[in-house]
Parts: C-alpha cells; sequence; structure tokens
C-alpha cells in the first residue's frame, strides 16, 4: 500500500494501454502514431472549438494530485454509527473526492450539487495564485484558528467581479470536482447540478467537456420564488439545474409517478382495469394503410399508427376501445396498472416547492431562520425519484444546509426505500454575527448535522404515532407511546404491522472527518538534511497520535472498500485482529504472534495487512509469514 488516493492520470495512461498499445514509444504517446491510428479524429491544427480560461493548466494539476488523507470516524456526532448506512463527513470536498475515488469509483447512482452561484460575493476555494505549489495548498486547506475551525481568511478567497479571473477561478474550482464525481458514478449515473445565470453557460460548455456533450439530458428552469420581486431591471425568479448522464448508452432517467390529475386521464374500465385511450387512426401521424372492419361492419382505411399485423393481435386479444356512434373508430388500451408513469419536463413550478418554503422547513426543524436561500425538501425528492431508484446511493459534496440528507430520509419514508446519501460538509465557519453563531453552531457542518438528527427524532415520533395508530384500527386497543421498534415484542401485533416498511427504516448516519494520514509517508523529493527524517518514517511508519481504530479505517479505504464495510473485532491467541468484509481482509494492528498467523492462514482471507513494526526484532517470523501466506495464496502486505 502506499497510502495514496486513486492516481488519476495514470489510470489513464493504463486504459489508453489497453485499447490502443501501438501510439506508446518508450513508455511516452507518440502523437504521430496516434494521428496515424485515428486518423481524421485527432485535431492537429491550432484553431478548434475548446473551452479554455485562466488557469485551466493549473486545474489539471490539482486534479492529478494525489492525496494521502483518510477519513476518521466520529463515533459520538453520529447517530447508530453501528447499524446505519448514511454517510456525513466533514472536510474540504476536493479533497474528500479524491479519497473516496478507490472505494467508491463507479457505485454511485445519483449526484446533486448545489455549489457556489459566483454572484460576485460568494467565497470558495481555488488556487488563486497560479503558481501556487500543492504544498502551499494543502497548508492553506489545512489553515486553523485557536479552535481547530476552518477560517475564512486562509482557506476560503473571496471572488470578486472586479477580478480579472472572475469566471476563471470559479471553473478552476468546479473543474477538479466534477472530473472526480463523474468517476464516482455508475454507468447508468445521473448528476444533477442547480445553479443561476451567473454561470450556467460556462457549467454547460464545463460539463460538456468533462461528461461529453452527447450525455447532457437536459436543463431545468425552477421557478425559485413563489412572488416576483420588484428590483433592478428584470425580475429574476428562476434557477437553472443541468443534468447529465454517465453514459449515453444506459438509461439513466426514471419515470415520475403519475399525478392525480393523470391518473384521471384513465376514466375507462373492463375486466383488466382502468385504462386510458390510445390513438391509431391519426391522419397526420399515420404510416400504414389497410382495411379495418368495426363491430357494426363498417370500413376504415386508416392511415394506421400500428401495422396491419399488430392491429390484427390488439383485436383479437380485446385491446381496442371502439367508440360508439356515428365517428366509430379504434383506440388501444393504455391500463393504469401497467403505466411506468410519466417522463419529466424542463420547466419546474412552485409545486417543487420554493426557497421561502425550504426556509420554513429549516426554520421549523430549529426555531430558527439559519439559511437564506437553502433548496426545498420537495424539489430534492422529486429529483431523488426521476434519477434513483430504492437501494441506490446518493451524493452531495456541497451539503450546505442538509436538504439532500432530509429529502433522502423523507422519500424513503414515504416509499419503503433503502436509500443511502454521503453527504459532504466542510466545517466552515459561521459568520459572527449570524443567528446560527449565537445559537452555538461554530460551522455549517454543525448545522447539517443537527438537522439530520433532528429529521431523524423527528421521523421517528412520526413513525411511532401512525405505528400506535395502525395498532388501534387492528385490535381496537389502546396503547401507550413506544419506541416502534419495541412494538414487534407485542405477541398480539397484527401480520400486516410487522411487514411495515417504515419500522425498518434506516433513521441513522455515520460521521466521518478528512485528517492527514496515520501513517508517515515516505517521500522522494526531500532534500539532504531532512533525510532522517524520512529514515524515522521507514522506521516507525505510524504517527504517535494514531489510534488502532482509525489506521483500520485508512487501511479499509486505501483498499478500495467502502464505508459501509462490514467490520469486526476479535482476537486470536491475545491479539486484537479486525475481519474485513466476512474475512476477505485480515488486519492486525497491535501484536502478531506465530499461532494467531497459523490460524489466520486456517481462515484463508484474500489478503492479510499487518504492521511492519509488529515483526520488530523478529525477522524469521516475518519472512515463514510471508512464505507460508504465499503458499497458501494469501496476499500479504505490511505497513
Amino acid at each position: 500500500m502506499d497510502g495514496k488516493s486513486k492516481d488519476i492520470k495514470q489510470e489513464k495512461i493504463e486504459k489508453l494501454k489497453e485499447v490502443l498499445p501501438e501510439i506508446f514509444t518508450e513508455g511516452k504517446i507518440d502523437l504521430h502514431q496516434l494521428h496515424l491510428t485515428l486518423g481524421e479524429v485527432v485535431v492537429t491544427e491550432g484553431e478548434r472549438y475548446v473551452l479554455n480560461w485562466a488557469g485551466k493548466t493549473d486545474a489539471f494539476k490539482v486534479l492529478q494530485e494525489t492525496t494521502t488523507a483518510t477519513l476518521v470516524p466520529a463515533e459520538k456526532e453520529s447517530v447508530e454509527f453501528d447499524k446505519t448506512g448514511n454517510i456525513f463527513i466533514e472536510g474540504e470536498n476536493l479533497e474528500v473526492l479524491k479519497v473516496l475515488q478507490k472505494a467508491y469509483y463507479n457505485k454511485i447512482k445519483m449526484i446533486y450539487i448545489d455549489p457556489p452561484y459566483n454572484t460576485g460575493n460568494d467565497s470558495f476555494i481555488y488556487p488563486d495564485r497560479f503558481q501556487e505549489s500543492k504544498g502551499e495548498y494543502l497548508k492553506r486547506i489545512g489553515d486553523k484558528d485557536e479552535e481547530g475551525l476552518l477560517t475564512k481568511e486562509g482557506l476560503f478567497r473571496k471572488n470578486n467581479k472586479e477580478s480579472g479571473h472572475f469566471h476563471s477561478n470559479w471553473l478552476s474550482m468546479m473543474y477538479p470536482r466534477l472530473f472526480l464525481a463523474r468517476n464516482l458514478l455508475r454507468e447508468d449515473g445521473v448528476i444533477f447540478v442547480s445553479i443561476d445565470d451567473n454561470e450556467v453557460h460556462n457549467l454547460r460548455l464545463l460539463m460538456n467537456e468533462i461528461f461529453g456533450e452527447e450525455n447532457f439530458v437536459s436543463q431545468i428552469a425552477w421557478r425559485r420564488t413563489d412572488n416576483q420581486p420588484n428590483i433592478g431591471e428584470f425580475a429574476k425568479v428562476k434557477e437553472y439545474i443541468l443534468i447529465f448522464k454517465r453514459n449515453d448508452d444506459v438509461p439513466g432517467l426514471y419515470k415520475m409517478k403519475l399525478t392525480k390529475r393523470a391518473k384521471k386521464e384513465y376514466r375507462y374500465s373492463d375486466k383488466n382495469g382502468d385504462f386510458r385511450r390510445a390513438i391509431l387512426l391519426d391522419k397526420t401521424r399515420g404510416r400504414h394503410k389497410y382495411e379495418i372492419k368495426t363491430p357494426s361492419g363498417k370500413i376504415l382505411y386508416g392511415p394506421w399508427m400500428v401495422k396491419q399485423v399488430k392491429m390484427n393481435d390488439m383485436i383479437k386479444s380485446d385491446e381496442i376501445y371502439w367508440t360508439q356512434g356515428g365517428d366509430e373508430q379504434p383506440y388501444g388500451k393504455i391500463y393504469l396498472h401497467e403505466s411506468e408513469g410519466q417522463i419529466s419536463n424542463d420547466f419546474y413550478n412552485i409545486e417543487y416547492g420554493t426557497n421561502q418554503e425550504a426556509s420554513l422547513e429549516v426554520e421549523e426543524l430549529f426555531r430558527a431562520r439559519y439559511f437564506d436561500f437553502p433548496k426545498p425538501i420537495a424539489l430534492i425528492k422529486h429529483l431523488a425519484t426521476i434519477g434513483s431508484r430504492q437501494e441506490d446511493i446518493i451524493l452531495d459534496f456541497f451539503a450546505g444546509s442538509g436538504t439532500t440528507a432530509h429529502a433522502v430520509l423523507d422519500l424513503n419514508k414515504e416509499d419503503g426505500g433503502n436509500r443511502k446519501f454521503i453527504c459532504v460538509q466542510m466545517p466552515e465557519k459561521c459568520d459572527e454575527d449570524s443567528e446560527a453563531f449565537k445559537a452555538g453552531y461554530k460551522t455549517i457542518a454543525e448545522i447539517c448535522k443537527e438537522r439530520i438528527r433532528r429529521v431523524i427524532i423527528k421521523l421517528k415520533d412520526v413513525i411511532a404515532s401512525e405505528t400506535k395508530q395502525s395498532r388501534l384500527k387492528l385490535d381496537g386497543h389502546s396503547c401507550e407511546n413506544r419506541n416502534p421498534n419495541d412494538l414487534f415484542k407485542n405477541k398480539g401485533l397484527d401480520s400486516h404491522l410487522r411487514g411495515n416498511d417504515t419500522l425498518n427504516l434506516d433513521l441513522g448516519f455515520k460521521v466521518f472527518k478528512l485528517q492527514p494520514s496515520n501513517f508517515k509517508i515516505w517521500r522522494s523529493d526531500i532534500k539532504e538534511e531532512d533525510l532522517p527524517k524520512q529514515l524515522d518514517a521507514f522506521e516507525k511508519p505510524v504517527k504517535p497520535e494514531s489510534r488502532i481504530t482509525n489506521m483500520m479505517w485508512e487501511i479499509l479505504l486505501k483498499s478500495g472498500y467502502d464505508l459501509n464495510t462490514k467490520v469486526e473485532e476479535k482476537k486470536i491467541d491475545g491479539c486484537d485482529v479486525f475481519f474485513v468484509a466476512d474475512n476477505e481482509i485480515i488486519v492486525a494492528l497491535s501484536k502478531i504472534s506465530e499461532k494467531a498467523i497459523k490460524e489466520i492462514i486456517t481462515l484463508k482471507p484474500k489478503k492479510f495487512i499487518c504492521l511492519d513494526s509488529l515483526f520488530s526484532g523478529n525477522d524469521q517470523l516475518k519472512t515463514n509469514t510471508a512464505l507460508q501466506l504465499k503458499d497458501a495464496g494469501i496476499d500479504f502486505k505490511t505497513i
């Protein structure tokens, strides 16, 4: 293990070597050979259609740099840490996305983000000094005050419109994050990005470059306010949501549930249920001409929307609805129970919620207004409905007020789903004059976590109340308030109640925090005077302050296992050992013995990982261990 995140550049090179090995000469890409291989597909002339900006090269460099950072658990800030599959990560989102590359590559079904809109009042992270080194950048994103909170003075840069790099700074901030986010999407994955007039044009071009123009789905206009302001030259009442797919060849979006209004169209019925009519005779669009005879003997000639063979089959199987009277003609039947719903459109009116409603939703939980323009739950729930299914993972790496987490929990409650959220929010310090700061919330991340906790409490109360009412209806007896899960203990509980999906909801979340690696990293670019420190890192790779549990999570992540992987701690011959993913990996970080190693071999894991220092003073044990594990077909790694 090298302790680093996925190397994006090297991964691209390896993929090229697989499909185009002939373009490589002495390990380098031969552009002449590439042109010979692909011909006119390769553009070599200077002028071409391309999105460019000041600092794009530096944005590439930021993207390609690996990280040695890790995530450490914060069990005390979590709810049901050992049971839940929902995740909240506190940390700078670019570094977090890099940390997640190995464990979540190609696993996320849906991403929703609400990034800074670049209005001229935003503060966000970008390398405003284009010659800034990786070390300087890392130092800046680590700038903290005496309480350990990230400081705006060090971490953030306010992007003023007067800046000569106003749009460039924003693009440099967005590019690496969107690129890394794409890697996490499944082949059928989709991404939704909220934006307004300030950068929608640039964002569309940027996403065309990253996701491919062919993967553009839609640009939704969402009416964000239920009133019209009377300021400025033109009232602004809408924002946009850009939608892109990971792969144009794979369907990524689902149909909406039918609205009450849409269901009214199914006003006909027969023995098979309610149905609506489908046009078969169409003089404008019909392409097929042939004769059919109506039940009354009338002859119709078309043109028809279906071929004659299909029409005959529909008549035989009673799939035709015949109108009565002088205009007698056939219609197809589309049954309500077979409907997959209706496709979404590119204009969302106030029925999907407004900023005002969203502010009230937060205010209802906190009894105070902490955010001016959060997104409404209804909007994100709708996007989750068309962008995911009940077992999918939804990622939001600009979590802000926590609307995405709230929406996922709420939607699961509605349809019995088991969607999981991963929300990432930087511990951005609240303004000291804000109501949130006065209430004791020092960072945006703290507010976000507290919102999730309060939503969970609220949903538990709702479920308990609904469960109580269901029981009253079923047995006619009163029952005291109690935890809904306790109701399972009552022998008289009806089986219908036992099967209630809402009682099995995941109402918890794990909190992780971005931290430097627990291990000292070997560097090849050091100066001669720093060599003694590097030799110490080689001999004692674990940092003194590192906890065993934190080291285990780091090894798990950097081995490609996600944050919901099953981990059990057991003792073997007095040695504390971690069993990962049902014995796929066994990890020893405190001590090891010859007897323990023999027992581990009998368990036949795929890999055994331990600290090299556990063999200190016993080279023979290490050599024998390596040989025995090799003979048993078990991969052996030391740190």
